[in-house]
């Protein structure tokens, strides 16, 4: 024998073992030989159906999974969400809510998130140096007769389009701030503004054959009225603290001769106008003053009343004008199609993205100007900011992004560093004091040690600086009311020493035991894989990483009728050490007794590959509470029974695993499923050329399987 290993290796890119009369190539983990037998060329993971639950990057001979934000790895190529709550509380100061991906934290009534989004402040009802917001106007005058009336809305804008025919505006801010008000980060009022209460008045309109849709008002009609707008004086009862419209054109069934033809749109206004103390007179009091301002008011609603019958009533935002509703006629322009506030994109309407204002104008989608933000999608105008001297960013999303104070938020200048505190989270800032910590910047108070205990100096930035009865070490928390260190319960780890709290594992995974210290003991419990009627796979749970103790997963696969299964186990890890205690068997049924194809309860990195003795399969897997392994993954495929004889041929003959380049077939999954879809399928064969067959199997093999074939056509030639 000549041992051809021995000169130029072989002519093999790794590894060469010599054979009696022949010689071997073969590569290292990661990489596959080409069908030239000589090449080693890198396997691309990532080309691989469910490699990685979200990124996926190949290295030559290996890869790796990343996860996005808020997820975390677990079971080597799966991510779940991140539990931030258990992670000291998300660090909030109050309550905290854990999101898909994120978390939120939460304030108590009465209180409400501080900018960093973490703190819990006093609701504060006015801002002490701010100027006061623009408030809204509504302006109404007479010319030639007609009626007509304009509401401004510079400011603490809401649009809220409900349904195709109704919408809701509201402008400025009501005193008492309803559920909804809340939610909105509204620009608070300054503190100039009197706080007495309002008066508030409500009015319904009825406007016939129209619709409710806010549409800019059409060039030709503003020219016309243009002559008298902004010619008349506007006198202080102009302003109004708050107005809100809701306009609904949805059709109610009523009953009675009622022509359908005819729209009806209902416009709802609630308007509330602030007491000015200082009109307070000797001559006319409190409630004088309140007296002459509802007349006013009332007046003001009467014209409205009639310039709205004479739609004649418009709304400014952004120095665009708007009609509240429009009669049938006019709605069949060609810009028409999407709502207001959206725009055509792609043939699709897409709502104004928060950082911008819908302009009716243009109808565009038009960034924030600096001084303004918009952190609502479809809105019509932009918020003026608090600081409000027209310095900061274009297209400012909220508040924080403003520009003045808030824009050192985004630099994270002039915020108080860690270990450090303040009232607004900004410098000036005051040290933590003996006994509490803070571990983040811009915050508004530390953390207490609890129980007493005290931190080595001033300004500590983290729990561990507090001086512990015990030093805890990981997969251990320090409980400040006993002083002592507990382990952390099933579901949850601890990497860290000296910690007060233990993380709960991503997604829905758990661990086998309490104490845990890192993150790879979170297992999936969930029984993996696919059952198709053609081809499918099973696989232990958290596959590729170590699978659960004390898990038990049973699958049942059914081929539809005159087919049988065939199932390719490329390899299998089952610690040997514990007594055959995690086992995979595949038989006909539950029952013990009845006919069994395959069990195993140890370790097999060489593939095999088998035909089931029954025609339905029933698999179990069971694991005890000793060691644990990296599991399997089985694929399998149903054929055709008139195969049966062939099948069994080729997969009982020795020479299917003799060569380790064989043993590679059954372990590529790329192969595998190509070689599993003609079985399946056989006219799936002609999908791949002579070619590609030729590039994708060593000849070796091809030789093998031509010559099954060729026996099983032919059997008397």
């Amino acid at each position: 024998d000549i041992d051809e290993c021995l000169v130029n290796n072989g002519g093999c890119d790794h590894f060469c073992r010599n054979t009696v009369g022949s010689f071997e190539c073969s590569c290292q983990k990661g990489y596959k030989l080409l069908t030239d037998e000589r090449t080693c060329q890198d396997i691309d993971e990532c080309s691989f159906e469910r490699t990685c639950d979200h990124t996926c990057i190949n290295y030559p001979g290996s890869f790796e999974c990343l996860c996005h934000k808020g997820y975390t790895l677990y079971g080597l190529t799966h991510c779940g969400d991140i539990d931030e709550c258990s992670i000291s509380n998300g660090s909030c100061d109050y309550g905290c809510l854990n999101t898909m991906g994120s978390y939120e934290c939460v304030c108590p009534p009465g209180k409400k998130l501080h900018w960093n989004k973490k703190d819990c402040v006093e609701m504060v009802k006015c801002l002490p140096n701010a100027k006061p917001a623009p408030k809204a106007q509504l302006v109404c005058s007479k010319t030639g007769g007609i009626e007509s009336c304009f509401l401004s809305c510079p400011s603490n804008t809401l649009f809220v389009p409900d349904s195709e025919n109704s919408y809701t505006l509201s402008c400025g801010i009501p005193v008492q701030q309803g559920k909804a008000q809340q939610k909105r980060n509204a620009t608070l009022p300054s503190c100039a503004d009197s706080l007495a209460p309002p008066i508030k008045q409500k009015a319904r309109f009825k406007i016939k054959d129209a619709k409710c849709h806010l549409r800019p008002r059409s060039k030709e009609k503003a020219k016309d009225s243009g002559k008298q707008a902004g010619q008349f004086p506007c006198t202080d009862n102009c302003q109004v603290t708050f107005v809100n419209l809701k306009c609904d054109s949805s059709k109610k069934k009523r009953r009675g001769r009622k022509s359908p033809s005819k729209e009806v749109s209902h416009i709802t206004a609630e308007f509330e106008v602030e007491m000015k103390s200082e009109e307070v007179t000797d001559t006319c009091n409190i409630d004088c003053v309140r007296k002459r301002m509802e007349q006013k008011l009332q007046t003001a609603i009467k014209t409205l009343r009639k310039s709205i019958n004479k739609q004649q009533f418009y709304i400014q935002f952004s120095g665009t004008e708007y009609e509240v509703a429009q009669k049938p006629a006019k709605a069949t322009e060609g810009h028409e199609a999407c709502s207001t506030g959206q725009v055509l994109q792609d043939g699709k309407c897409v709502t104004c993205s928060t950082g911008t204002f819908y302009s009716g104008e243009h109808n565009q989608c038009v960034p924030c100007s600096p001084g303004t933000y918009q952190d609502t999608e479809g809105q019509l105008t932009c918020e003026p900011c608090p600081s409000n001297d027209g310095q900061g960013v274009a297209g400012a999303r909220n508040v924080s992004e403003c520009g003045g104070k808030f824009n050192l938020i985004i630099k994270g200048l002039g915020q108080c560093s860690p270990g450090h505190y303040s009232s607004d989270g900004f410098k000036p800032c005051r040290v933590c004091p003996l006994g509490t910590y803070q571990p983040e910047p811009g915050r508004t108070l530390c953390f207490p040690c609890g129980g007493g205990l005290v931190t080595k100096y001033e300004g500590a930035v983290s729990f561990q600086d507090c001086e512990t009865k015990v030093h805890c070490s990981p997969g251990h928390y320090y409980n400040s009311t006993t002083h002592r260190c507990i382990r952390c319960p099933v579901g949850t780890y601890q990497p860290e020493f000296g910690q007060n709290y233990c993380i709960t594992c991503p997604g829905n995974t758990s661990t086998d035991f309490d104490g845990s210290t890192n993150v790879t003991h979170c297992k999936n419990q969930h029984c993996g894989g696919e059952l198709g009627d053609y081809t499918g796979y099973i696989e232990s749970p958290n596959y590729p990483g170590d699978y659960p103790a004390n898990v038990e997963c049973i699958w049942n696969i059914n081929p539809p009728p005159k087919r049988r299964i065939l199932i390719v186990v490329p390899e299998i890890f089952l610690p040997i050490e514990d007594e055959c205690g995690d086992v995979l068997v595949m038989r006909k049924s539950a029952s013990p007794t009845s006919i069994t194809t395959y069990e195993t309860c140890q370790t097999y990195e060489r593939p095999i590959a088998f035909t089931s003795r029954s025609r339905k399969l029933w698999i179990q897997f069971k694991s005890n509470e000793g060691n644990s392994g990296k599991g399997f993954q089985v694929p399998y495929v149903t054929y055709d029974e008139d195969y049966q004889q062939l099948i069994e041929d080729i997969v009982r003959d020795g020479r299917l695993y003799a060569s380790e380049n064989h043993q590679e077939i059954l372990k590529d999954k790329k192969l595998i499923k190509a070689l599993f879809d003609v079985l399946a399928h056989p006219q799936n064969y002609f999908k791949y050329t002579a070619q590609e067959s030729k590039e994708m199997f060593p000849r070796s093999f091809i030789k093998l399987l031509r010559s099954k074939v060729s026996r099983f056509l032919r059997p008397y030639k």
